[in-house]
């Protein structure tokens, strides 16, 4: 598996290659292109990455999340919901990275194969960055109007947290 796991790419760089000779297509031209296109994307990008990362750096260390929480504490303990994991559930919808960190912080605490461990990577798996893709996406190209797909997307996020926990509480 390690052979072929290094012979993949190469592979695939020459059958593009050949692809490219056979239809007489500049493949160096072309990927001279495609690299130019990616850096103006990435350019392009670049300032709304930076925000949210400053503004979840800034959330995550003034410990309002867990201000916040302690608030919460009764309501969640009625719906057996442990506190340690709802900062990760409150944050995926912004920050992948923040909820890996989080989630790696539970995985060293608790343990992988602890209720918590397969809760938060249940959770990891079933809901995604929905502010942080139309911050990020929508901002490249320049679409301004996200009112429906940020209600769909947390709707979708919502749901994927729901269900992550009905399943945790199902299977283990």
């Amino acid at each position: 598996m390690s052979l072929l796991s290094k012979i993949v790419i190469p592979l695939f760089v020459v059958i593009v290659i050949f692809y490219g000779f056979k239809k007489k297509i500049n493949v160096y031209d072309s990927f001279l292109a495609g690299a130019k296109e990616g850096l103006n994307i990435t350019l392009s990008i670049f300032p709304a990455i930076m925000a949210m990362v400053f503004a979840i750096n800034i959330f995550l260390d003034s410990n309002f999340i867990y201000f916040l929480l302690n608030h919460l504490r009764g309501f969640l303990d009625i719906l057996n919901i442990p506190l340690e994991i709802m900062p990760m559930a409150l944050l995926r919808p912004v920050s992948g990275t923040a909820t890996l960190a989080i989630m790696n912080e539970i995985f060293i605490q608790y343990g992988s194969d602890s209720y918590l461990g397969r809760l938060a990577s249940i959770l990891q798996g079933c809901t995604d960055t929905t502010i942080y893709v139309l911050a990020l996406y929508y901002s490249s190209i320049g679409i301004k109007k996200t009112r429906y797909s940020l209600g769909v997307g947390l709707f979708a996020d919502l749901v994927g947290i729901i269900t992550a926990f009905i399943l945790t509480m199902l299977l283990f």
